[in-house]
């Protein structure tokens, strides 16, 4: 099983269920476990985000956090382009530009496993590196 990074996207106040259902939904539903993840990583602006940082410490995975601008360079490899996301943060998707940085960030390469999935105020999605 190749290493796995979460990536999210939330509203403000987004609670620590809702991200962890999210998360439980997307591994359930490709068939992949959550010993193979190995962080959560999000937007600079998502750093003091309660619920991302109990889902981390639940789940005792470090959370990284990367600029609108480490994020964009991720653009081309996005399934989905969001022009409010854009408008919001200055990159197209937070969710999957965060699990390619994240993974690009430990294993030096990235590709999307599982593409953008929402539920609620969260999006996320799965990337492997290495």
């Amino acid at each position: 099983m190749p290493a796995l990074y979460a990536g999210f996207g939330c509203r403000r106040g987004c609670p620590v269920e809702v991200l962890d259902e999210l998360l439980h939904q997307a591994l359930h539903g490709h068939g992949l476990t959550l010993s193979a993840l190995r962080g959560i990583a999000s937007i600079t602006s998502k750093a003091d985000e309660p619920g991302l940082q109990q889902l981390a410490e639940r789940h005792n995975l470090p959370l990284l956090v990367f600029d609108a601008s480490q994020l964009q360079a991720y653009e081309p490899q996005l399934s989905h382009r969001s022009a409010v996301a854009f408008a919001h943060s200055g990159c197209w998707g937070v969710a999957e530009s965060a699990a390619l940085a994240m993974a690009h960030h430990e294993r030096g390469n990235a590709a999307l496993v599982v593409t953008r999935k929402t539920l609620g105020a969260a999006t996320l999605a799965l990337a492997c590196g290495g």
